[in-house]
């Protein structure tokens, strides 16, 4: 029997229902941080006594912080996106090093997943 080259239709179509939901998700995340990056939520601090204004300095470091997991997911939206294009051309599982298929189980675990675990090794060292 030749090895799987691709993963077919039916379990294509798994893996985009995985993703959509996973990007649902993100997406409601990423704009809940966005809001309150922008107080849009009206949680601000300027009616408040000067007394609090000590709590600015952490609210700058946790500020940076949420700007940096903003960033990273929006990263995690791009690579669901960029997954669901791949999928649309049945390239969807495929390593981009090796041409094989990855396994499965990664691809539920990591669905933006371009390269099998030993790739991905391969690749730190």
């Amino acid at each position: 029997m030749a090895n799987k080259t691709r993963y077919n239709d039916e379990e294509l179509e798994e893996f985009r229902v995985i993703i959509n939901e996973k990007l649902r998700l993100a997406r409601r995340d990423y704009e809940a941080m966005m809001r309150t990056l922008m107080n849009a939520d009206g949680n601000d601090v300027d009616d408040t006594s000067p007394t609090y204004k000590v709590l600015e300095e952490g609210s700058a470091t946790q500020s940076k912080e949420l700007i940096q997991l903003a960033n990273r997911q929006q990263k995690f939206i791009t690579g669901l996106e960029a997954a669901l294009v791949r999928i649309a051309n049945k390239t969807y599982g495929i390593d981009r090093i090796t041409g094989e298929l990855i396994p499965k189980q990664r691809l539920m675990a990591v669905p933006h997943a371009t390269l099998s675990v030993e790739s991905k090794n391969a690749r730190k060292r």
